[in-house]
């Protein structure tokens, strides 16, 4: 490589540890924020009852309320790098786009593409795919179906929107254009590129780089300039060295996601100790049992597998997700299911209820199944509960136990409670 060329490499590198660094940045923001793989397998399934319904020829021809609606909208509910993911997904009356609401048979494609694309496990299939839909020219359906795409092959296909295109552009020099599937195939080979280049330093899920390319492409961080002399250099550096200094104090923003997280964890907490009160053994979410609160690791005197009745069982790798669980002493059933969900997307948490309740062999299993979010969250939790999607969901007889009533009531029910029946009493019904 040519000096230029080794000095634009370092530089790169130089930007990627500063921005991993970043508290503030969508590295560790999201990329490492625990509830960011919970959500595969929810969108995952999400995405399986779209192709079913479309299949079926029951998807039907309005976005508002349909089972995309509901999983496009759990992507866009995710941290910054998403939102706004539903915009491309919107029916536009005017220019009637996308065109796969009106169109049986373009409606039929795009089933199509996510079905192919969900089965298959290659690179070079998935880009077949692609190329196929693009051959049919359907109005208003392009790369922004990269962000379904990416949760069925993470480390394949790159999310996709205006910051990453951007971002990708700064960064390497390029020219590549919104709407495209042929600049979008351009642009995955490149960051797939970049990826090798940089992979110690960031991941094989290509969440990592997407998430840098979005905050260089939203002006959180200056890519290196593509002329390196000195006076340049030094002009960079000067700017990487403002971000930093800004990151060192997390904004208000950062502060009060920091602060959910922490409720998160602490009300973890309260419904693992209140398990252990009632006489039931525990189970911690495997990604959030080292987890501290007030010292020690969530998983303290939890269960460290599932039992194999459950650990074998077909919605298994979606159930060891699930928050909390209370388990009989014998091991041999489920009495309780927790989810908390403070500020994340409520639609992941009942797509692991429904997990669990298949897997307990029939819907109506008599598991008790509890929505534990703030009390503000409520009238959200109801109008998800709406959806198509979850129209089995009323078997369940899912709960909701909203955060004060736990507060205020947790010390008497571990003093003077037994079994579920304090806990429903404290809970709303939903259905």
């Amino acid at each position: 490589m040519t000096a230029a060329v080794d000095r634009q490499n370092d530089a790169t590198r130089m930007l990627i540890r500063r921005w991993k660094e970043d508290n503030n940045a969508t590295y560790q923001s999201w990329f490492l924020w625990p509830e960011r793989l919970k959500n595969f397998r929810s969108i995952r399934r999400g995405i399986s009852q779209v192709v079913a319904e479309i299949e079926k020829g029951s998807f039907g021809v309005i976005y508002r309320g349909s089972s995309l609606e509901t999983v496009v909208h759990s992507i866009a509910e995710q941290r910054q790098i998403f939102r706004g993911a539903d915009h491309a997904f919107l029916w536009k009356p005017k220019l009637r786009i996308p065109d796969i609401y009106e169109s049986p048979i373009n409606q039929r494609a795009f089933g199509h593409l996510l079905d192919a694309c969900s089965c298959c496990d290659t690179a070079e299939a998935i880009i077949g795919h692609i190329h196929a839909i693009d051959r049919l020219k359907i109005k208003g359906l392009g790369p922004a179906v990269a962000n379904l795409l990416y949760f069925l092959h993470p480390t394949l296909v790159p999310p996709f929107n205006t910051a990453i295109v951007k971002g990708y552009n700064a960064l390497t020099g390029s020219n590549v254009k919104l709407g495209s599937w042929e600049h979008f195939l351009a642009m995955r080979a490149g960051i797939l590129e970049l990826n090798d280049r940089h992979r110690d330093l960031l991941s094989n899920d290509l969440g990592a780089i997407g998430g840098l390319l979005f905050d260089i492409g939203s002006g959180t961080y200056p890519a290196p300039p593509p002329d390196f002399g000195d006076a340049s250099f030094a002009d960079w550096t000067s700017r990487l060295e403002q971000a930093r200094k800004h990151a060192a104090g997390l904004s208000k923003a950062a502060l009060a996601q920091g602060e959910g997280d922490r409720t998160h964890t602490e009300i973890q907490a309260w419904l693992r100790d209140l398990g252990h009160a009632l006489g039931y053994q525990v189970w911690i979410a495997a990604n959030d049992r080292s987890r501290i609160h007030a010292g020690q690791a969530l998983g303290y005197r939890c269960l460290e597998r599932l039992p194999d009745w459950l650990a074998t069982s077909t919605g298994a790798e979606s159930i060891r997700l699930i928050d909390v669980l209370w388990l009989e002493q014998t091991g041999t059933s489920v009495a309780a299911a927790f989810e908390v969900e403070h500020s994340t997307t409520i639609y992941s948490g009942i797509v692991r209820m429904l997990d669990l309740a298949l897997s307990c062999g029939d819907l109506n299993v008599g598991v008790g199944m509890f929505l534990v979010a703030p009390d503000a969250r409520e009238a959200d939790v109801r109008a998800q509960l709406l959806r198509p999607a979850f129209q089995r969901v009323a078997d369940l007889d899912i709960r909701y136990l909203p955060y004060s009533e736990l507060q205020s009531n947790r010390a008497a029910i571990e003093r003077f409670g037994s079994g579920l029946k304090s806990i429903r009493a404290i809970s709303h019904a939903l259905t």
